[in-house]
Formats: C-alpha cells, sequence, structure tokens
C-alpha cells in the first residue's frame, strides 16, 4: 500500500510538474454557480418583462386617448354640419317663400289668376298671416290694375269735374264750407277739379294710391266713382297684404312653413337677435 501511495503520489507530482494536471482533473460543477445567479437573473428577467409590458402598454394608452379625441373633434364636427344644414334648409325655405310673394304680386299687378301660387301662400302664410293670404286671394278672383284704374278715371273725368249737377242743399254747403277754410300756398287753379283730376293720375302712376282716392272724393262728381274708389281701395289693401307676405318670409321667426308644411325653426338672417337680459344687480354700462 505504501508503494502504492507512493507511486500515485509520483505520478501527480510528474503530471504537475509537467503541467498535464489539469487535463485529467474532473470539471467543475456549475450547479452552485446556477443556483447563486438564478435569482438575480429570475429578478431580472422579470424587471426586463414588465419594463417590456410597460413599453406596450403605454403606445396602448396613447392610441385610446388619441381616438377618444378623434371621436369628440368628429361629434362636434358633425354637431357644426347639422347646424349649418339646419340653417341651410331654413334659409331655402325663406327664400322660396320670398319667390313665392314676388310671383303673387307679379300676377296680382298683371290682373292674372294665382293658381297654384294661392295654394302655396296659404300653406306657407296661412298660419303667420291669414288675413293677408285672404285679402291677396279674395283680390285675385275679381283683379284690377294700375292701367284700368288710370283707363277708368279718364273715363269718369267729365263726370268727375262737372260743377253743374245737381247737388242737394247740404252737399253744396258742405262742400263750400270745406273749400272755404282749406288753406293752400299755392295758386288757386290747383284746387280745380281738373287739377285734381292730374295730380290723381300722377298719384295712381307713383302707385300712391290713398292720395288719388283722396283727390277723387274731393271732386264735384265724386259720387259717380263710388265704384272706382272701391276698386282703388281694394287694390291698394292687396298691396299692403303682399308688403306684409314679403315681410313675414323675412323675418317671421315661428309660424313661416316650408314647402312640406312643416315649421321653419331657424331664425332668419335678417332679423336683429335680441340684447341679452341684465343680471340683476349689475349695473348697466352707460
Amino acid at each position: 500500500m505504501l508503494l502504492a501511495f507512493l507511486a500515485g503520489a509520483g505520478g501527480v507530482a510528474y503530471l504537475a510538474w509537467h503541467g498535464d494536471l489539469a487535463r485529467y482533473l474532473p470539471a467543475p460543477s456549475n450547479a452552485g454557480q446556477s443556483s447563486a445567479t438564478g435569482g438575480a437573473q429570475d429578478a431580472v428577467g422579470s424587471g426586463a418583462a414588465s419594463q417590456v409590458a410597460g413599453g406596450r402598454t403605454q403606445p396602448a394608452m396613447n392610441a385610446v386617448v388619441s381616438m377618444e379625441a378623434r371621436l369628440a373633434m368628429l361629434e362636434d364636427r358633425f354637431s357644426r354640419l347639422d347646424f349649418q344644414a339646419s340653417a341651410a334648409s331654413g334659409n331655402a325655405a325663406r327664400a322660396e317663400a320670398l319667390l313665392i310673394a314676388s310671383s303673387a304680386r307679379r300676377l296680382v299687378e298683371r290682373g292674372a289668376q294665382l293658381g297654384f301660387v294661392a295654394d302655396q301662400l296659404t300653406l306657407r302664410f296661412g298660419d303667420a298671416q291669414p288675413q293677408a293670404v285672404q285679402t291677396i286671394t279674395t283680390f285675385a278672383r275679381n283683379p284690377v290694375t294700375i292701367d284700368q284704374l288710370t283707363a277708368r278715371l279718364e273715363a269718369l273725368a267729365p263726370d268727375l269735374t262737372d260743377t253743374s249737377q245737381s247737388m242737394n242743399l247740404w252737399s253744396r254747403t258742405r262742400q263750400e264750407v270745406a273749400n272755404l277754410f282749406t288753406v293752400h300756398s299755392d295758386s288757386p287753379t290747383l284746387l280745380t277739379p281738373a287739377a285734381r283730376i292730374d295730380r290723381a293720375r300722377l298719384m295712381l302712376t307713383a302707385r300712391r294710391i290713398d292720395n288719388a282716392i283722396d283727390e277723387v272724393e274731393r271732386m264735384p262728381g265724386a259720387e259717380a266713382a263710388q265704384k272706382w274708389i272701391a276698386d282703388a281701395r281694394r287694390f291698394e289693401d292687396a298691396q299692403r297684404a303682399l308688403d306684409l307676405i314679403e315681410t313675414t318670409a323675412m323675418l317671421e321667426p315661428r309660424r313661416l312653413k316650408d314647402g312640406s308644411g312643416q315649421d321653419v325653426t331657424q331664425s332668419s338672417p335678417l332679423s336683429t337677435p335680441e340684447p341679452s337680459p341684465t343680471p340683476s344687480g349689475i349695473p348697466t354700462a352707460r
């Protein structure tokens, strides 16, 4: 045994002296190192995984926020488009109503029948201005024009200017008293029947129907022109009704209708906005 030990020790010394001992020794085990560094590697791995997960979550959150902002912008844009569409629809309805009123005026002035325009007047303005619509449609059934009134006035001129026709005492006295207390700065020739006829003709040309009627009523033969006066008053009433209809088409805030009979809720761009009320306790600027 001693000899074997000495032989073994000599062999080991020989191998160590030549540097070959490490080749014949077993390789060191990495189990301890692995177990020692396993926890650290696990910790580093979990931290890296958390960083990766956090890096992936942040862009997703940013994408969600960006999408919500875009949806809000789209909703606001759709709201503005809806408001603009409503405004355009209301303005179009007002423009159509004004066109109908203008068409009615042209037909009335020509003495033509209204036809379908009468139905449109009733549909669009029946709630807002029923009396005006009734006046226009009634006049259109028995129309009279400015040219007709002028021609009839010329035909009535001899009767209107005839001062020799019979008058009762009261009518003659009233006329004399009226002429006595009428003050004019112009020449007395302007008070003659012929001058009144000329002024009535000019008033008709200028469409000042009330002044023309006033001149005719002051003539000696005004009794012969009662039918003319009634037709002239009907024409003037129709013109005023047309003016009211046109104003309604532009400014009526609530009861104007469109072509389908629906209310025009959009306010007119020509209307003046009402001032907002001043809260109590806050003085107004002067």
